[in-house]
């Protein structure tokens, strides 16, 4: 450690199960941070002269509390120099007598298909001990109301306004925006730059007024339904199949951190299922006496381009923030403008942001691009667009099944190009249950998704007036 640039590593590695265990057995620093000899020497010798050089850097032109080291932390992060050979070669019985079935599941599931995850997809703390990890968050969803106003009764909106929505019998409320209907062109046409093929063909649709949150739905906001509905003490499964007449079901409790240790409160709410979140709006409806429920594919679009008809709602174009072409690499591009209004890439501590990081949309929305990706109530096809009726299409819901649902918007996990209004991205429910350790598998949780939310409409009906 004296000739290393880590100020805190030495301390959690000696938590970690790696140094502090039952066997006595101490795993040390190059173990894991540098392949094995058996290799190569080549490949050893190369390793150890580039993560030198990048402590030597370090050392002497950073200071420690300037380093995010928690993010180096992350399993996308560590991944760069933590060897998925150096695990193999200690941990070559991936089948031990003492494992778990839950265990063996999860390395039958490596074996079968190797290119989904690596070790520490699930044992990323195993080096360095970390309590996030380990929490298994036995407080989640106590929200306190104490010294706060309890509301009695939603809110009643008169005419097409924008409202604060109450949440009955909590002290949490959330803002709605009125969202005009009309016209737009739902796509993006063929010549946008990083455009997919599933972008198109453009259509003509026209959409019926409605509202839609002015933020994610929040911890707070999503808390309040964990508490009034979740499934404490009920299996896996069963949830989904016991429906009361005059209740909903809901979450059972997470595995883990499901905040992943950000915050709660006005961060978005992360690692709910698609499921969770249409149960989430089922509920929220129930409460409120309003429809309320995910954005079509099509509102979705309309909302975030605000009126506008380019690739973002603010000036700008792909490649002028993208770290492509000469002078972007050398010095970064200019991102005065987009880091107004996104948390992405280039400006996110690589996790969610509150909604003050960021200006609204024109049509009073934040975080519309980037913080987390958004659910939407459309089912997924590529093909969708040319699918659709000729001429105007009038309010269209996407196909009637599917396997997977739509996402848009991108996350602060997103470059520049995956944040243009047009992209379509779509959920991805077996890659992020891999790492779940519950047989079955979760139907409210993802244990390998973080960078999804959503937020919630309320369809206009014109006898509110």
């Amino acid at each position: 450690m004296s000739c290393h640039f880590h100020p805190h590593a030495e301390v959690s590695w000696r938590l970690s199960t790696h140094s502090n265990n039952h066997s006595g057995v101490v795993v040390h620093c190059v173990e894991c941070h540098l392949p094995p000899k058996e290799n190569g020497i080549g490949a050893y010798t190369l390793a150890k002269a580039k993560h030198g050089f990048k402590d030597v850097y370090g050392y002497l032109t950073k200071e420690p509390d300037e380093i995010d080291w928690e993010t180096k932390g992350f399993p996308e992060t560590a991944i760069h120099f933590i060897y998925e050979s150096s695990c193999i070669k200690c941990h070559e019985n991936l089948f031990p007598a003492s494992i778990s079935d839950k265990g063996a599941e999860a390395h039958l599931n490596y074996q079968l298909y190797p290119n989904n995850r690596n070790c520490i997809s699930c044992h990323i703390d195993v080096g360095h001990f970390d309590p996030v990890a380990h929490s298994k968050n036995l407080d989640f969803g106590l929200v306190d109301m104490s010294d706060k106003e309890i509301y009695q009764k939603a809110t009643k909106v008169v005419g097409f306004v924008n409202f604060n929505e109450k949440i009955p019998g909590t002290s949490v409320s959330f803002n709605m925006k009125a969202i005009e209907g009309g016209k737009f062109i739902l796509g993006s046409p063929a010549d946008e730059q990083f455009r997919q093929k599933d972008e198109g063909p453009q259509r003509e649709v026209e959409l019926t007024s409605f509202w839609m949150g002015e933020i994610e739905v929040s911890w707070d906001e999503y808390l309040a339904f964990f508490s009034a509905t979740s499934s404490q003490g009920r299996k896996e499964g069963e949830a989904k199949q016991v429906e009361e007449v005059d209740a909903i079901t809901g979450a059972t409790p997470p595995w883990g951190a499901p905040d992943q240790g950000w915050g709660k409160g006005k961060h978005p709410a992360i690692t709910m299922t698609h499921h969770a979140a249409m149960t989430y709006c089922k509920w929220l409806s129930q409460v409120t006496g309003k429809v309320y429920r995910l954005p079509t594919e099509a509102e979705w679009e309309y909302a975030a381009r605000g009126g506008n008809k380019g690739t973002y709602f603010f000036e700008g174009e792909p490649k002028d923030y993208e770290r492509q072409g000469l002078v972007n690499k050398l010095f970064g591009p200019d991102t005065t403008v987009i880091n107004s209004y996104v948390v992405y890439q280039e400006n996110s501590p690589e996790r969610t942001q509150t909604p003050g990081f960021v200006k609204a949309n024109p049509y009073g929305l934040k975080n519309m691009l980037g913080n987390v990706a958004e659910f939407c109530l459309d089912y997924y096809d590529p093909a969708v667009y040319g699918k659709y009726p000729k001429g105007v299409i009038k309010n269209p819901r996407g196909p009637r099944t599917g396997a997977e649902h739509v996402i848009r918007g991108g996350s602060f996990m997103s470059s520049a190009k995956e944040l243009r209004i047009a992209n379509r991205e779509y959920t991805k429910t077996k890659q992020w249950l891999v790492t779940d350790p519950q047989i079955p598998k979760s139907i409210w949780w993802y244990s390998d998704c973080k960078h999804v939310g959503f937020r919630v409409v309320c369809e206009y009906d014109n006898k509110m007036e």
